[in-house]
């Protein structure tokens, strides 16, 4: 090892980190796991829903969700599902549904339904399960205009996940490097970043993100609306990082393997990035795994606001703005399930950023 080599564990590459993972927190493996399915499904989210995100029915308004079966009157039919008898209250105009057990709907796996263009497969019309033919299968219910929420949850978690992961790798290039540079140099880069940390700090977050998020034209397409949104959260969240990456560049900048580097006439870039932040890598990963669920509940909250994506953007703060309505809430509960993906998500990171944290300490028993 020569003089300036760092005395850190990586890792990527310390034998048992799996392993520390595993015994230490289990639960944070199997979320691990559930975000790792979850993210590479995302590229097959045409396959995987039944309907396409726009298709509509205009006999099924606010239908509500159709359960799977196996067992039908004692005997096996495989998963079924059982189909409405709808009528219109025409006092409320309102239709209302009812289970007919009469009518048994199989499910069909690997089936023809709606066509996409998929970005592997080219122009296609095979998904992963379909209703019978002629037929419903809507396991989550519908929305004010008769589109499927399963598939409209399928296709808006492309976006909204993914919109964590970008806005994330801004804020802590960002973070990393404002942060670093702060800590390592001092004198006045040190202040002029700690003025803009603290300045940030003291804008109300929500209110800003509105403000931003309203300056956004209208006439934008709903791609360069993602990235404004991206960029937006990643300009504001960087500022916590930076000042936990600067607090312990502080600390490492006197010890001895910085100041041999310093002799040989290292770069201060090569300083920071190669010898000081691997030697607290477990934070940065910890700090990178809470940033994104973070991301996703602003972009769920500024869409949920209506100062987001906008329709025909399908995203779980879109869905969740046709929740707004009390009382369509209490007529049909289901329009809320677009809550529960954000809810396992945001705990399955926050179980993960824990967990690597602690597996990444090389001296964890």
């Amino acid at each position: 090892m020569s003089a300036v080599d760092t005395p850190v564990i990586s890792t990527a590459e310390a034998p048992g980190f799996w392993r520390r993972l595993m015994r230490q927190r289990p639960s944070a493996f199997v979320a691990l796991i559930f975000l790792g399915l979850l993210y590479a499904s995302l590229p097959f989210a045409d396959v995987i829903a039944p309907y396409a995100s726009d298709t509509r029915s205009n006999d099924a308004l606010f239908a509500p969700p159709q359960t799977i079966h196996i067992f039908h009157d004692g005997s096996f039919v495989g998963p079924y599902v059982y189909g409405y008898t709808s009528t219109v209250d025409l006092k409320t105009y309102q239709r209302n549904f009812t289970v007919d057990e009469t009518k048994v709907q199989p499910l069909r796996f690997f089936c023809n339904g709606d066509a996409y263009d998929h970005w592997l497969f080219g122009k296609s019309t095979t998904h992963l399960v379909c209703p019978a033919e002629g037929s419903t299968f809507y396991l989550l219910g519908t929305d004010r205009l008769g589109r499927d929420i399963f598939s409209r949850i399928v296709y808006g978690a492309r976006i909204s996940l993914t919109i964590g992961l970008v806005g994330v790798a801004l804020s802590f290039f960002l973070g990393c490097l404002l942060g670093g540079l702060a800590g390592y140099l001092g004198g006045w880069t040190d202040a002029g970043v700690l003025r803009v940390i603290e300045l940030l700090r003291s804008l109300p977050e929500l209110p800003l993100w509105l403000a931003l998020s309203a300056a956004l034209p209208a006439t934008w397409s709903p791609v360069w609306v993602f990235f404004g949104i991206t960029i937006i959260l990643g300009l504001l969240d960087w500022p916590g990082l930076a000042r936990a990456v600067r607090a312990k560049v502080l600390s490492l900048r006197e010890e001895d393997y910085v100041t041999a580097a310093e002799l040989i006439g290292a770069s201060r870039v090569r300083i920071l990035f190669r010898h000081m932040l691997p030697n607290f890598s477990g934070h940065l990963i910890s700090s990178v795994t809470l940033a994104v669920p973070h991301m996703i509940l602003g972009e769920t909250a500024l869409s949920f606001l209506g100062l987001g994506l906008r329709p025909p953007v399908t995203s779980w703060g879109v869905l969740l703005n046709e929740a707004q309505n009390i009382g369509a809430i209490e007529l049909y509960p289901w329009l809320l399930t677009p809550l529960v993906p954000v809810v396992l998500v945001v705990l399955a990171f926050n179980v993960l950023g824990d967990g690597l944290r602690d597996a990444a300490d090389p001296y964890a028993r």
